[in-house]
């Protein structure tokens, strides 16, 4: 009887070149069967768990342990990570290469994790348990292997589709890449599969969520047929030459079907349908408070509006992350300054409509009354906080969903930084400033800001962390889907409703009326890239939009750290340069394979994406 160690160690080896030295080291319960294992309740139920282990900890958006999780915020025009050595900096400079991918686990992992749900998909009947147990284990199985396969799908584009366990007699290293049609049809299809067994809600006890649900298939196909029908994937003729090796068909269709956008539509509007039938809503605990709102949305952990989210308990080093250098902190996750601009102002105006200079020089909009000169002279009186006395008039009546996103320098961070301390703490990132460059190590804030969106500020550093939970799929995003393709299917006109109410939710009147289908489109690009920031959808909508060189491979601009010797001293309030940023098409909007995974398929079969050089080439 084959052992599992043997099956499992086999896969890995194939599919993601891992070594299988550390599956020897098996506690004497591990060295089972799959037999034995399915034919326990108990260890098949822990087999299916053991799956989630593989999801990704998106909170890690720098390095921790060696695992890059996340290095898709901090390579985007969101935020400079501002530890040397993020895979982001890789990605930003144009570094990264087939030879050194293997860092971000994206490809490895995943396929891992489809090995062991396609086991389970493959032998849970043979559980003895309830027929409702094995339902609604397979709906889990069925979701776990549409994300996964997702995962991979969001960076490499055409991925082999894996649907069942590979025995070691199969010809594995046939294994080719499925065109980006098929693969969504299956993520999609396997969504569906999903929701049939699945419940509304989590059925776990409490203490167990993070388990698929039905609204989060729903959620997940909705995300899924809207990649699809976008312009990455729907047509351009910059993809002509990714084809099968064997047969030469395309991986992206050369052909724009503006059905998609319609069933990217319907599978939107289908979620949000479910999810509110089942009480599900957009959070707004406190709708006088706008700020406090959109902050609590992702502290109040497994609220009205998370559709799928992962418990990551008191993981901290995310906000470690996210702490002033004078907290015993890193510093690490600096939003930059296009990302700063970006908000709007308290009534809706765009602040700052575009460059000159290299990005150097905003171009302001008078009727905003935004300034980029002075101070202002008393602190917000609305009751929420958003500005003490004296801060820079940059950041003064900007949109609520600013203050609960950036910390700026100035604003109020936090009462307490040990438990002896109980002094509030505003942020002092100019050079000669407690959170500054000369008061810090080889970490420091590099751009003037801090992310403060998800940070619960009842943390304190090194002593206390509360309970948290990562959001993966929420409904604000999925009425966002829903605009996006409602427009490009069949005009603005029925998109308003789904973007007013995220703008309302966050304190922002409604869009303006008459808005062309090309407005409306701006309207929801932008809607997302401030709602949705730092959730790691920006590095993926840039590049489903082909928005990568004129957004993503343009230099990036902060406050000057270097300088400044106080709060109102302007010499900090210059804009400067942090960096050159490169994003060379078609290169870079997918990721490149892994040298060691083509070096697998002798005769190619395992086609690169376009523009990477592999060794043999």
């Amino acid at each position: 009887m084959k052992k599992i160690i043997s099956i499992l160690s086999f896969a890995v080896i194939l599919l993601s070149g891992v070594s299988c030295s550390k599956y020897l080291d098996m506690a004497p319960d591990e060295n089972l069967t799959i037999p034995d294992v399915f034919a326990n309740r108990f260890y098949t139920r822990d087999f299916l768990t053991h799956t989630y282990s593989w999801i990704p900890t998106e909170a890690n958006m720098a390095d921790d342990g060696g695992a890059w999780r996340n290095p898709y915020t901090a390579g985007s025009d969101e935020m400079e990570c501002a530890f040397g050595g993020a895979y982001a900096h890789q990605i930003n400079n144009g570094g990264w290469n087939p030879t050194d991918i293997r860092r971000t686990q994206v490809w490895p992992e995943s396929y891992m994790a489809l090995r062991k749900v396609n086991m389970f998909l493959e032998n849970v009947d043979n559980c003895p348990a309830t027929d409702s147990e094995i339902r609604h284990w397979k709906g889990e199985a069925y979701f776990l292997r549409a994300w996964f396969h997702f995962l991979v799908f969001r960076a490499y584009g055409p991925i082999p589709i894996v649907d069942h366990a590979l025995d070691p007699a199969e010809d594995m290293l046939s294994i080719r890449r499925s065109n980006v049609d098929a693969v969504v049809k299956f993520i999609c299809d396997d969504c569906d599969r999903a929701a049939t067994y699945l419940s509304d809600v989590n059925k776990w006890p409490s203490t167990d969520t993070g388990r698929a649900t039905r609204i989060a298939a729903l959620g997940l196909k909705s995300r899924a047929m809207l990649y699809l029908a976008s312009p990455l994937y729907n047509g351009d003729p910059l993809f002509a030459d990714l084809k099968d090796p064997i047969d030469g068909s395309y991986l992206i269709p050369q052909t724009a079907d503006p059905s998609k956008w319609d069933k990217a539509a319907t599978a939107a509007k289908e979620c949000i349908e479910a999810a509110e039938a089942a009480g599900y809503g957009l959070y707004n605990k406190y709708p006088t408070d706008p700020v406090k709102n959109y902050q609590n949305l992702f502290l109040d952990n497994w609220n009205m509006e998370i559709l799928w989210a992962k418990n990551i308990g008191t993981y901290d080093h995310w906000l470690n992350c996210s702490d002033p250098v004078s907290f015993g902190c890193f510093s690490i996750f600096n939003p930059t300054q296009e990302m700063v601009d970006a908000y709007e102002m308290a009534d809706g105006s765009t602040p700052i409509t575009g460059y000159t200079d290299n990005g150097m020089t905003p171009i302001i909009n008078p009727a905003s009354g935004y300034t980029e000169t002075g101070f202002v002279a008393t602190a917000d009186d609305s009751g929420m906080n958003r500005w003490p006395a004296h801060v820079s008039n940059m950041y003064v009546n900007r949109e609520p969903r600013f203050y609960a996103s950036i910390n700026f320098a100035g604003a109020l961070w936090k009462t307490t930084r040990a438990s002896n301390w109980t002094a509030p703490h505003y942020n002092e990132f100019w050079s000669t400033g407690m959170d500054g460059k000369n008061n810090a190590g080889s970490d420091y804030c590099k751009t003037g800001y801090l992310m403060k969106k998800m940070h619960n500020p009842a943390r304190v550093p090194w002593q206390y962390t509360p309970q948290q939970m990562w959001v993966y799929i929420r409904l604000g995003e999925i009425y966002l889907n829903a605009a996006e393709a409602i427009n490009e299917s069949e005009g603005p006109a029925n998109a308003y409703a789904y973007v007013n109410a995220i703008r309302n939710r966050a304190g922002l009147p409604d869009l303006p009326a008459g808005l062309t289908k090309d407005q409306m489109r701006d309207k929801i690009k932008h809607e997302r890239r401030i709602e949705l920031a730092f959730e790691v959808h920006r590095f993926f909508d840039a590049r489903r939009w082909l928005e990568g060189p004129q957004t993503q491979g343009i230099p990036i601009h902060s406050m000057d750290i270097y300088s400044g010797t106080s709060l109102t001293d302007p010499a900090f309030y210059k804009r400067i340069k942090v960096e050159d940023r490169v994003f060379i098409s078609p290169k870079h909007y997918f990721f490149p394979i892994d040298q060691t995974e083509i070096d697998k398929h002798q005769k190619r079969e395992l086609v690169q994406n376009l523009g990477w050089t592999t060794i043999a080439d």
